[in-house]
């Protein structure tokens, strides 16, 4: 009898805690608490500036008619992010009385987090791998706050794109998820760490022809977004709004602190970076997103516009993991940047076998590093560590263990 009354509390349990049937009541208490936080982050903590008068000075330029990049400045130096982002910080720039009301920016910020917060949990919410209680991990990092509602960077707004993006590719909207990507892009670069992954999903699920009518919509939109700096100053909008060498300075580096200044700024060391991401890029599209390891028959069946229903967890994770390698191996991260991955974290660890314990302890080591103002080499070493055991533990897990263990009903997410 007490064991019969056992297994009936763990099928509860199970129901609300795992299983996706509460999922939304969960994922609404989540919200709720969000709002909850975010609005007394705002109220109780000073407000840091950083970039905010910059991305205002910058946008200001645009508005009085400068089209050349070269000429619109801020406090921090030229601009340097694509179009998309000097039409949304000037639509910030009108709304926040050209940038002088603060409060209402953050206020601003405080929606975009939400509004993020709301598309990450409709991802989760389609994978068939991921707990339900694991949702709860979102709400625990200071850092991200901090980016979101006392920096106004304009990272996070990218990253709302991209998650965009990828709910659309969940729902196969290509077309959409072309046009999200693009956006995203268009204003910051770095959610191209993505595109590696949409580049696989996309030639499995559509064949390489409408792969390549999303890649020239992609173009398009990048083209018909610069046009009013294309035509008046094309070389210097190329040149500054998609710089991808641009030279990173040591002070603000959250991940390398580790090695001097001397070896962070020398191209060997950036190439070697570049030579380690691509390795992994290879090695995760051979092991982890080819079917019985095998790239080449991906390649031939999308030239052949053969087409593969994909699962959920396979497009996430996709998406998810690509991001992660080229944060491994970036050649500098600093704070904000921290908003291209942490509501990644949670569904990545999941997609290990590393035990629940040390899955929190991980992503607690993770946000203890980004917390650490200045970086030192202990912390840039502890976040390269996590980094690696992270990235290894996602290489070697094995699907196919999952679903013994899912079948032998120590897991069971419906």
């Amino acid at each position: 009898m007490q064991l019969l009354e056992n297994n009936e509390l763990k099928t509860k349990l199970h129901t609300l805690l795992v299983s996706k049937k509460y999922y939304w009541y969960h994922a609404t208490l989540l919200i709720l608490a969000e709002l909850f936080l975010n609005f007394v982050i705002i109220k109780k903590i000073k407000y840091t500036e950083i970039d905010w008068i910059a991305y205002m000075q910058e946008v200001s330029g645009f508005l009085k008619g400068e089209y050349d990049y070269l000429n619109l400045k801020g406090d921090t130096g030229p601009l340097v992010y694509p179009a998309g982002f000097v039409y949304i910080f000037s639509l910030l720039y009108k709304i926040t009385n050209n940038g002088e009301n603060i409060r209402l920016a953050q206020y601003i910020f405080m929606g975009l987090y939400i509004a993020t917060l709301v598309v990450i949990l409709n991802i989760y919410k389609k994978s068939k791998t991921f707990p339900t209680y694991g949702i709860y991990l979102l709400l625990l990092s200071k850092r991200l706050h901090s980016i979101y509602v006392l920096r106004c960077f304009n990272d996070p707004v990218a990253i709302f794109f991209i998650f965009c993006a990828l709910l659309a590719s969940l729902n196969h909207y290509w077309i959409s998820t072309a046009i999200l990507f693009s956006i995203s892009v268009s204003i910051k670069m770095n959610t191209l760490l993505y595109g590696p992954g949409l580049a696989i999903v996309m030639l499995r699920s559509i064949g390489i022809y409408d792969s390549i009518i999303n890649a020239i919509i992609f173009v398009l939109i990048q083209i018909i977004l610069g046009i009013p700096f294309l035509y008046h100053a094309p070389k210097s909008y190329i040149s500054k709004a998609f710089e991808f060498s641009r030279v990173f300075f040591y002070k603000w580096t959250v991940n390398w602190k580790i090695i001097d200044e001397k070896v962070f700024l020398n191209p060997t060391f950036h190439n070697t970076l570049l030579i380690l991401h691509i390795v992994f890029l290879l090695l995760f599209a051979i092991y982890k997103w080819s079917p019985k390891h095998n790239l080449k028959d991906v390649i031939v069946n999308g030239f052949k516009n053969k087409r593969s229903v994909l699962s959920s967890d396979y497009i996430i994770s996709a998406f998810f993991i690509s991001n992660f390698i080229g944060i491994v191996f970036s050649r500098s991260l600093h704070y904000q940047f921290y908003s291209w991955y942490y509501m990644t974290i949670p569904y990545l660890l999941w997609r290990t076998n590393i035990l629940l314990p040390l899955k929190v302890v991980l992503l607690f080591c993770i946000e203890i590093c980004w917390n650490i103002y200045p970086s030192t080499p202990k912390s840039s070493g502890l976040l390269l560590i996590s980094h690696l055991i992270l990235l290894i533990a996602l290489l070697i897990f094995k699907e196919n263990e999952y679903e013994n263990r899912k079948q032998r009903k120590r897991i069971k997410i419906n």
